[in-house]
């Protein structure tokens, strides 16, 4: 989205989520996850930055997720600007504040727009300028979805959801699924979403993709996008 002078946004949507949508095919292959993959890495960026500092030669952890996004392709300025994010700050060392704005967008479809920024105001126009010119209207849907943690695991062999379970729940997890491509995902309370990673990683002995806070939508809250068009103006509008 073309936002304030330094924006990081996400959008979480009850549509999105491909494994558990009801999409046509042909308009389902093309509708984003609600965290896209180049957003959970910057996220695993912001997330892992305060826990010991954004030092690479102090925060191990960090040092690795660093070099996975260099090694897929991610700009210098992304990479330091998501280490700046989980430090509270851009990168110019404006402190960032936190807004969030709940909108309807055609068709129904519920989602909830998280941003960090050092020009709140100017955010908040941009974004409710957004909304309205891709049909949406503000409205409360925060109540439509849950808050999680979301830990997405790296695929190993035998490594599966029933696997996992038993050292899940011992971690504090609270749900555990699979995604469409095999890949472990465990649902954490937020506050617990980095430990419970951790601990899990080094219980089972696989690494951890990504992880993150989202928005999940509840169950009877989904519906279906039937028209390819209406998929096409989500699609551009999630994207921006």
């Amino acid at each position: 989205m073309t936002r304030a002078p330094w924006t990081q946004g996400n959008t979480s949507s009850a549509q999105t989520w491909r494994r558990r949508s009801r999409l046509p095919p042909n308009v389902h292959n093309r509708l984003p996850y609600a965290r896209t993959i180049r957003t959970c890495t910057l996220n695993h960026l912001a997330n892992t930055s305060p826990v010991h500092g954004p030092d690479l030669a102090g925060n191990a952890k960090l040092a690795t997720v660093v070099a996975n996004a260099k090694k897929a392709g991610f700009p210098k300025a992304s990479i330091e600007a998501a280490i700046a994010r989980g430090q509270g700050r851009s990168l110019n060392g404006a402190a960032l504040e936190n807004i969030t704005i709940e909108a309807m967008m055609p068709p129904s479809v519920a989602t909830v727009i998280e941003c960090q920024t050092d020009s709140k105001l100017k955010t908040l126009q941009d974004i409710r300028h957004l909304v309205t010119k891709f049909g949406g209207t503000l409205a409360p849907t925060t109540y439509m979805f849950e808050r999680k943690g979301k830990v997405v695991f790296e695929k190993a062999d035998g490594v599966g959801p029933d696997e996992v379970l038993e050292d899940a729940i011992a971690a504090g997890a609270i749900d555990v699924d699979e995604d469409e491509h095999g890949k472990v995902v465990v649902f954490t309370d937020p506050s617990s979403t980095t430990s419970a990673a951790d601990r899990l990683s080094s219980a089972l002995g696989i690494k951890v993709e990504s992880l993150d806070i989202v928005w999940d939508p509840n169950d009877d809250t989904k519906v279906t996008v039937d028209s390819e068009s209406a998929a096409e103006n989500l699609e551009s509008f999630l994207g921006m």
